[in-house]
């Protein structure tokens, strides 16, 4: 049933949604769609630190051969350089972008002074905002929180109960005011024969710890009132069903604000099992954790 500690791949959790186009008077229709370019610093913050380097990369250099090609058009606008090779007008634009200035290679003609002015100053300006994405990369706060690959709905005090762990990966690490929700994502059919996916939210026993620096059992109650009365793998499965979790907190490190987010398909929701014991006492009577049994299940009653 793949209820082992194998790690599944990242899974994009974003629904990717068509915007229809609105109908104008004329009978044409108006799509309106985002400006891409507006997310470029949303798209930089983002990608992997490959990419990124790589986008760095493929614009230095773009920004190096354009001036490369004005210098050229100078002629011999640039000192001790050889006239038409494009190597010499390159690292020239190399040394004035990075205000290097090793002095062998000089302008000396108007054209060429003023070519450089506007260079350095669009040099300084991209690396301006270069360092401060880099810098705002590294200074993002992140929670390396770790979620159970699976939940399990087993009896709790007589009730049934969905469960799941979370754990603190930082070991000399506290996320304080730690608060955590649960939500249940579901297509639902309304009275006019529409369907649409509804948010429910669900009642924890424990939705805040004032210090999270282990592991953390969150609980949900399948009472009366639980949108999860009565659900079976089977309905879940036809519902599209999503148990969606956020929790957020304040890293006692960096004092900023952090959170993780995870959710469980109908697929990944156990049955009657429980998870399997990961605590136990050292030698020196304090609490080792066993995290390669995360997400390992057990029969009830063993």
């Amino acid at each position: 049933m793949g209820l082992g500690a194998s790690d599944k791949a990242q899974r994009g959790q974003t629904r990717v949604f068509s915007i229809s186009g609105r109908p104008d008077p004329r009978g044409r229709r108006i799509q309106r769609r985002a400006d891409p370019h507006l997310d470029l610093y949303f798209g930089l913050l983002t990608m992997p630190w490959s990419g990124f380097f790589g986008v760095l990369a493929v614009f230095y250099f773009a920004f190096n051969v354009a001036f490369a090609l004005l210098y050229l058009v100078t002629g011999d606008g640039i000192g001790n350089a050889r006239p038409g090779v494009f190597a010499d007008a390159f690292f020239f634009s190399v040394q004035t972008m990075a205000t290097i200035g090793y002095g062998q290679m000089y302008p000396q003609s108007l054209t060429a002074n003023l070519l450089v002015c506007f260079e350095v100053l669009l040099g300084m300006s991209g690396l301006a905002l270069a360092t401060g994405v880099i810098f705002a990369r590294f200074s993002r706060p992140t929670a390396r929180v770790l979620f159970s690959h699976v939940a399990v709905i087993a009896p709790h005090n007589g009730v049934p109960t969905l469960m799941f762990r979370a754990a603190n990966q930082r070991r000399k690490n506290q996320i304080l005011e730690a608060q955590v929700s649960v939500a249940l994502l579901r297509d639902e059919d309304t009275g006019e024969g529409m369907t649409m996916r509804r948010f429910h939210d669900l009642p924890l026993v424990r939705a805040r710890t004032p210090m999270f620096s282990l592991t953390w059992m969150v609980m949900h109650p399948i009472d009366e009132k639980s949108p999860l009365h009565g659900a079976t793998t089977e309905t879940l499965a036809a519902q599209s069903a999503e148990i969606v979790v956020a929790l957020v907190g304040l890293d006692a490190t960096v004092s900023q604000t952090v959170q993780a987010r995870y959710s469980y398909f109908a697929s990944e929701i156990f049955w009657n099992r429980r998870f399997a014991d990961i605590i136990s006492r050292g030698a020196d009577g304090s609490r080792v954790i066993d995290y390669g049994r995360f997400h390992d299940l057990a029969e009830l009653g063993k």
